[in-house]
């Protein structure tokens, strides 16, 4: 049934989706337009809010960049390459290979959101080398696991309330990740996220005459570093002592930060995870920089799109839209159904705000005073708003662009099964939200 109801979606989606540049531009109308018709704002307002606030994500667009890049450079090294393909080497048939990408993705992104970005479609492209699979459905299954991640440990919103300061510390207090990401209902959702999501993914599988495949010589980005060296300069390049005497100090730092100083990963240590373990195995500058080369080819998306989802996010915070949409949804919500209203305005606010702790920032102001008022617990609406944000992502191409550049794919190609998965993952989360 699955399968039959994934390929019309396939197709609807291959047909009338447009690249994720063209989405973005239709999203900045939209919450432009909005802002105007229902905040009232005038357009000068509004076109303010989006020129001020344009260049909003320009760290965070840097840090996505390098989430790709060094990724990318640590994957195409010889050691991790040979992992790979050793993990890879496990699955035997199609459906093997789309359950262990998929199991792969959940467990990397439930660590860390920004790893299990990169984990996922770097490990899609090594089992397309070895097993011949419909590659739209592979890297449409990596991304998938993607929709755990605010569920898990690099979660920005139960980090954020388990802080001390916070800024709504005052009205909350500090809410620890044992009543969060710990808290039983979210267990309870992710391990069956980790049941629905694979098994979904494989009765997606299509038959042999309606896959797509990959031409194996495409997924090849090893480059070639062989030749006779000639220069002084190409000395120092394929130097493995210097590239071991920035490298190894490297190292030694991430098990300072882990080991003795008790540090914890977010996205600027996954960053320097990624970067110097990549100088290491790749032993040489001349090798790493070959792979740097080969990396940034996919990066455009990232360039050109982030600054716009800024205006956005400037536009829906600014014009006060986000916080109407808000209360508008949450004002249906009784004792029982606030978590599950929650989820659902969360969803539909990170259309146009994807960003887990700008959008609590937002949100935040609604629904705590909603579940004090009505005496709901306070850390189960705030993983509904996590939850939310995270679930929609399967339609929102944000977050796959990484992905999508890592594999080759464009947004259409992948979006159709995502589209089934946020109908049943939706259904999973609501459920678990006021059920569990």
């Amino acid at each position: 049934m699955l399968k039959m109801i994934s390929k019309p979606a396939v197709k609807m989606v291959e047909r009338y989706l447009p690249d994720p540049y063209i989405f973005v531009l239709l999203l900045t109308l939209i919450a432009a337009i909005a802002a105007i018709a229902i905040e009232r704002q005038t357009p000068l307002a509004v076109l303010r809010f989006w020129g001020d606030g344009f260049w909003g994500l320009l760290t965070f667009s840097m840090q996505m960049l390098l989430v790709l890049v060094t990724g990318f450079m640590l994957a195409s090294s010889p050691p991790v390459k040979r992992l790979l393909q050793r993990l890879a080497s496990t699955a035997k048939t199609p459906g093997g290979a789309i359950i262990l990408v998929t199991l792969v993705s959940l467990t990397a992104s439930w660590i860390n959101w920004g790893f299990g970005l990169v984990v996922g479609a770097l490990f899609a492209k090594e089992l397309a080398r070895l097993i011949r699979v419909d590659y739209r459905l592979l890297v449409a299954s990596a991304y998938s696991g993607f929709v755990v991640w605010h569920g898990g440990l690099a979660g920005s919103i139960p980090l954020t309330i388990a802080t001390e300061g916070h800024f709504a510390a005052d009205d909350i207090g500090v809410i620890g990740t044992g009543s969060t990401v710990f808290a039983f209902f979210n267990l309870a959702i992710v391990a069956c996220l980790f049941i629905s999501i694979p098994l979904v993914n494989r009765l997606m599988l299509p038959d042999e005459k309606d896959s797509v495949y990959v031409d194996t010589k495409l997924l090849d980005d090893e480059p070639d570093t062989k030749g006779r060296i000639t220069r002084p300069a190409e000395k120092l390049e394929n130097s493995t002592t210097l590239a071991w005497l920035v490298g190894i100090p490297g190292v030694l730092f991430l098990i300072d930060h882990f080991l003795l100083r008790g540090g914890g990963l977010n996205l600027n240590v996954v960053n320097f995870l990624f970067l110097f373990l990549a100088i290491v195995f790749h032993r040489t500058p001349r090798s790493l920089l070959n792979s740097l080369h080969e990396a940034i080819k996919g990066g455009a998306g990232i360039v050109i799109q982030f600054p716009f989802y800024a205006g956005i996010m400037a536009i829906m915070v600014e014009s006060g839209l986000a916080l109407s949409m808000s209360e508008w949804l949450i004002s249906f919500a009784t004792e029982t159904s606030l978590p599950f209203w929650s989820f659902i305005s969360a969803g539909i606010v990170n259309l146009f705000v994807p960003s887990g702790g700008g959008q609590w920032a937002v949100q935040a102001p609604v629904m705590l005073p909603a579940a004090e008022a009505l005496g709901v617990d306070i850390s189960r609406v705030a993983m509904a708003v996590a939850w939310g944000d995270a679930w929609t992502n399967l339609l929102q191409p944000f977050w796959a662009l990484p992905v999508l550049a890592i594999a080759g794919l464009k947004a259409k190609d992948i979006m159709g099964f995502c589209l089934i998965q946020l109908l049943i993952t939706g259904v999973i989360i609501s459920v678990g939200l006021v059920w569990f």
